[in-house]
C-alpha cells in the first residue's frame, strides 16, 4: 500500500496526516518527523511506502483549529485491533468537545466499568489523533495523563476546546 503523507503548521506545531489511497486516516500527530508516524501504527499495518501529497483530512485540521470543532468528526480513519478496541475508539470519537471523560468514566461508556486499565490502554494505542480524540480522556480528579504528543499539546487542545465549546 502506498501512503499520502501531508504536514500542517498549527497553533500547537508541526501536525503530520498519514491517510491511505482511500484518504482515511492511518496515523496522524503532532511531529513534523514521518518517522515519528508511521512508528504509530503496527509493522503489519505500515504503509510499503508513502508520497508528499495534500490529505483530504487536512481541510478538517485547519477548520478545528480556525474553531469549528467538529470538522473532524467526518474524516474517516482506518484502524485495525481487537474488538474492544474498535469499540473504545469509536467511542472517543462520541465524546463531545469540552466535556473530557476520566479513564473510570470511558471504561462506563464502554460498558466494562472494571477495565479502567483497558480503557486507557485503548487511548494510548490510538493511532489516528485529533481525529479520535483519546486526547478527552483524563485521569480522576482531571489529571492530564499521558499523551502520546506530549502532555502540552493535550492540555493546550483541551483548553481550546472548552473555550470554544462553552461559547
Amino acid at each position: 500500500m502506498t501512503a499520502i503523507l501531508q504536514t500542517l503548521d498549527t497553533a500547537d506545531g508541526p501536525f503530520t496526516i498519514l491517510a491511505d489511497d482511500r484518504q482515511r486516516v492511518l496515523v496522524s500527530g503532532w511531529t513534523a518527523d514521518p518517522g515519528a508516524i508511521v512508528e504509530r501504527l503496527r509493522p503489519a499495518d505500515r504503509p510499503d511506502e508513502f508520497r508528499v501529497g495534500e490529505t483530504d483530512a487536512a481541510a478538517a485540521v485547519r477548520a478545528y483549529y480556525d474553531g469549528d470543532l467538529g470538522a473532524i468528526d467526518a474524516v474517516e480513519v482506518a484502524q485495525r485491533g481487537t474488538a474492544m478496541q474498535l469499540a473504545g475508539w469509536a467511542a472517543l470519537r462520541a465524546i463531545a468537545p469540552g466535556h473530557p471523560l476520566t479513564y473510570t468514566e470511558f471504561a462506563v461508556a464502554l460498558g466494562q466499568p472494571a477495565a479502567v486499565r483497558a480503557a486507557a490502554s485503548i487511548c494510548a494505542r490510538n493511532a489516528p489523533a485529533l481525529f479520535v480524540p483519546c486526547h478527552r480522556v483524563l485521569r480522576t480528579g482531571g489529571a492530564m495523563g499521558g499523551f502520546a504528543w506530549g502532555v502540552e499539546v493535550k492540555r493546550t487542545l483541551l483548553d481550546r476546546e472548552a473555550t470554544l465549546s462553552a461559547l
